[in-house]
């Protein structure tokens, strides 16, 4: 069996690291929108064209930041209550900030050609995040291996049903995909209604 330190520096900064990878995801997110080099001389209307042009783009870094954004909030509210961690935890928390540290790329796919690949490759991306940071709170949970003693069961279903869910609504946005790649993002809106099981 593996042991669990309650070493309070080595969670700290297991906990910076972690917020300095989801920092600078949400960060790199903002690099992939820029204009068409068209030169300097551009006119007041054509500007204005050109910045509506690259509405996809607007769009695809509005969502990964919402979602980077809700991911983190879950990691944050999991490590309120988590008190010790071992080397089975660290690597799993690697794992989501490995998927974290990509969505910056599936961004890009998403807001440079946004059809049907590019939409499923995306929700992919999420449903893999979802999965490795529900694995996170069940190994952690599992006979109080790492969470505080007084810990309730709502607690648990709460923090259980939120990756759940955000898991689910990426899953019915591959169908819809299939049907209608504009339909399959917009029904990610509905991932910003997860957060209200957590009232």
């Amino acid at each position: 069996m593996v042991k669990a330190s309650e070493d309070k520096i080595g969670l700290d900064r297991l906990i910076f690291f972690s917020d300095a990878v989801f920092a600078i995801a949400i960060t790199l997110l903002s690099l992939d929108i820029r204009l068409p080099n068209v030169g300097s001389n551009v006119s007041n209307a054509d500007l204005a064209g050109l910045l509506l042009s690259i509405w996809p783009k607007y769009l695809a870094y509005i969502i990964s930041f919402l979602v980077i954004g809700l991911f983190w909030m879950g990691h944050h509210r999991k490590f309120r209550v988590i008190r010790r961690f071992d080397n089975v935890f660290i690597l799993l928390n690697l794992v989501l900030l490995m998927a974290i540290a990509f969505i910056p790329f599936v961004t890009s796919i998403l807001s440079e050609f946004g059809n049907r690949t590019a939409t499923i490759f995306y929700a992919l991306t999420m449903v893999a995040t979802g999965l490795v940071s529900s694995a996170i709170w069940q190994y952690a949970w599992h006979s109080g291996r790492l969470v505080q003693a007084d810990l309730d069961r709502r607690h648990h279903r709460r923090e259980t049903l939120g990756p759940l869910l955000v898991i689910s609504i990426f899953l019915v946005s591959i169908g819809l995909a299939f049907v209608n790649a504009d339909l399959a993002k917009l029904s990610w809106l509905l991932v910003l209604g997860t957060q209200s099981i957590y009232g």
